[in-house]
């Protein structure tokens, strides 16, 4: 059983529940302090739309998935038609056996967040540029590619505060079979510098090295092979010999499928 629940101080708002299906229509503007809950009775993949302004993933749920509805600077990442009005659609549906083994972008996960322990992938980073939610590791996974500004909805990323020791890491939940890495760098120039080059580490150990050009859209792919991993770490970010001290990852994409034994 799937159960949708908006609560606000542990008083119930709605609920909503199903077996392969549900749906949640609440019908009043969130307050500070709703929390949106959709708790996952079998772990699987799911399809997984938290808000009709959010793409729609499809995700490796377990568990329940709590997002206190953002507000304030923490809504800068999300487009400005997320969680407003006074007309709010939630939609969940179990995958058909059929698209379990679509060929994907492994890494899409919109309603990712760093209390997020439900929904994967799931990411998180070492540093995040002053902390502010325009810079936060999540905005890689969110979907979004625009990548000539930078700052709130459209153009967040993840950025390293001038760090050159940045780690991100992207958490499967699960083993995937992955191939293939593209990345969006952020191209807001001269305001940005760029990298040159990142290191990839899987979690069976094995590392390979990405190479990356001054421009605006995505970067050559990384080969990977068929890989089997749980998850990834992008590190060692080389800078190039550029004034600017401010590059940034707009986006990380990991095409692969459900691991096969």
């Amino acid at each position: 059983m799937t159960e949708i629940r908006i609560t606000n101080s542990g008083s119930e708002l709605l609920r909503k529940e199903g077996t392969d299906e549900v749906y949640a229509v609440y019908r009043s503007a969130y307050a500070e302090g709703d929390t949106i809950e959709i708790s996952f009775g079998d772990e699987g993949l799911y399809w997984v739309s938290a808000d009709a302004a959010l793409f729609p993933a499809l995700l490796w749920c377990r568990g329940t998935y709590t997002l206190p509805v953002p507000f304030g600077e923490l809504r800068m990442p999300y487009s400005p038609a997320a969680f407003t009005g006074e007309v709010h659609l939630i939609q969940v549906r179990k995958a058909r056996d059929e698209e379990r083994m679509n060929y994907r972008n492994l890494a899409l996960n919109p309603c990712d967040w760093h209390g997020n322990v439900a929904m994967y992938p799931h990411t998180w980073a070492n540093v995040e540029t002053r902390g502010e939610s325009v810079f936060a590791s999540r905005n890689a996974v969110d979907g979004l590619i625009a990548s000539d500004m930078h700052g709130c909805y459209p153009w967040s990323s993840w950025g390293i505060n001038g760090n050159p020791d940045a780690e991100m890491t992207v958490e499967f939940g699960r083993p995937v079979d992955i191939d293939e890495i593209v990345f969006y760098n952020r191209a807001d120039f001269p305001h940005d510098a760029w990298w040159t080059e990142a290191a990839v580490t899987f979690s069976d150990g094995s590392v390979l090295k990405a190479s990356f050009e001054k421009k605006d859209g995505a970067q050559k792919p990384l080969r990977a092979g068929k890989k089997a991993i749980t998850s990834l770490t992008v590190s060692h970010l080389i800078k190039a010999d550029d004034p600017s001290p401010f590059p940034a990852l707009v986006q990380i994409e990991v095409w692969g499928r459900e691991h096969e034994e």
